[in-house]
């Protein structure tokens, strides 16, 4: 069963939980000689970045692939990998090998049969648990506490929200703000549901004694964790500000690699690792994170907030593994989540189910790829 095509696909699209912001992901094709297709994406984002990963794909990426046995995804793994040291692994080349480690293991699903959760070792769980997650209106509480409040009446147990609809109004810049915002929150969600809150880490907006006296201030709200606090790199931060504080961090999202991940594992400056198998080399990738989690006995939460295709690689990922807390679920319908597949993911009382079908367990709709295809 050799490769037959590796195609590339950049995608803007109309983001609702973001009022209608343009975002953009990038989507591989893989073909075998027998017919039998594969998909996979990457959380490319921004609109340069997924037209970047379209050329590494398909121009660098690809010919190394083409003739290959399509059941072999480690060893394409391995292989992408070794032929990207220079430009890679972190950035626009991890983009590429994500989506298609992502596509080989729906394709590799596909022709034996099976579900990519069988693949990876066994199916522990037959559901996980799907976070409600959405961009923050830090100008319209009213707006925001009816998200909520939705969220809630939708049956949902884990709730998030972060950042800002604006880049001058986000959480994380007015303390007094941001308390009464998730003192308003807790109140509308009641005690029961479990209530994470993301920052701008990035931004840079907290240093370690504000991010202490920030994280002092929310604790009687009794968040299950904060999520980027500080600049992801600083990682001594994080070890300083986990020694000081209760509530849990989390963080993770910016790494790429094996290799990074186990520099912010040792770290000793995280309780809940985000993975986003978009990012960090696929499903092959994060299944490697998750074996050094295990080891350390830390948790893990999987950001997955763009395709179907993600949100399938990260049930998968939740099903092999006991370490796992949640994954990020869009809660309105979005273009990606609901067009790209004929077949969308649909949340039961706060869980998403893990599909037996093959592969990733997703039907792709070509149409729609054409439709928001850019060149």
């Amino acid at each position: 069963m050799k490769i037959r095509t590796v195609q590339a696909f950049a995608l803007a699209y109309p983001e609702p939980h973001y009022k209608g912001i343009e975002r953009y992901i990038t989507l591989a094709r893989v073909e075998a000689d027998d017919g039998t297709v594969g998909w996979g994406e990457c959380i490319s984002q921004f609109r340069e970045a997924a037209l970047a990963t379209k050329l590494i794909i398909e121009q660098g990426l690809a010919p190394l692939l083409i003739g290959e046995d399509a059941r072999d995804v480690e060893r394409a793994w391995h292989k992408m990998l070794a032929h990207v040291w220079w430009y890679g692994p972190e950035g626009i080349a991890a983009f590429g090998v994500s989506a298609i480690d992502m596509a080989l293991w729906d394709l590799k699903g596909k022709a034996l049969g099976l579900p990519v959760c069988q693949l990876l070792g066994g199916k522990l769980h037959d559901k996980v648990v799907a976070m409600a997650s959405f961009i923050f209106d830090m100008e319209d509480l009213d707006w925001t506490l009816n998200e909520f409040r939705w969220m809630v009446e939708q049956g949902y147990h884990y709730v998030k929200a972060g950042w800002g609809m604006h880049p001058d109004a986000v959480f994380g810049q007015d303390a007094a703000r941001d308390i009464e915002y998730v003192r308003r929150i807790r109140e509308v969600i009641g005690d029961d549901r479990e209530l994470i809150v993301d920052t701008p880490g990035a931004r840079n907006l907290w240093d370690v004694p504000t991010a202490i006296q920030r994280f002092r201030q929310l604790e009687p709200y009794r968040l299950r964790w904060i999520e980027q606090p500080l600049l992801p790199r600083d990682l001594e931060g994080h070890a300083r500000l986990r020694a000081a504080v209760a509530t849990p961090i989390g963080t993770g999202e910016d790494e790429w690699d094996v290799e990074s991940y186990g520099r912010l594992i040792r770290s000793g400056g995280v309780d809940v690792v985000q993975i986003d198998p978009g990012r960090s080399h696929g499903i092959t990738g994060s299944r490697e994170v998750i074996r050094l989690l295990e080891v350390e006995n830390l948790q893990f939460s999987l950001h997955t907030w763009s395709s179907a295709l993600n949100t399938a690689a990260s049930v998968h990922l939740l099903a092999i593994s006991d370490h796992g807390v949640s994954m990020d679920l869009k809660p309105h319908e979005s273009p990606m989540q609901h067009e790209l597949v004929s077949d969308p993911w649909v949340q039961e009382g706060g869980y998403l189910a893990v599909r037996d079908a093959p592969g990733l367990g997703v039907h792709v709709r070509e149409e729609i790829v054409r439709k928001y295809s850019f060149e």
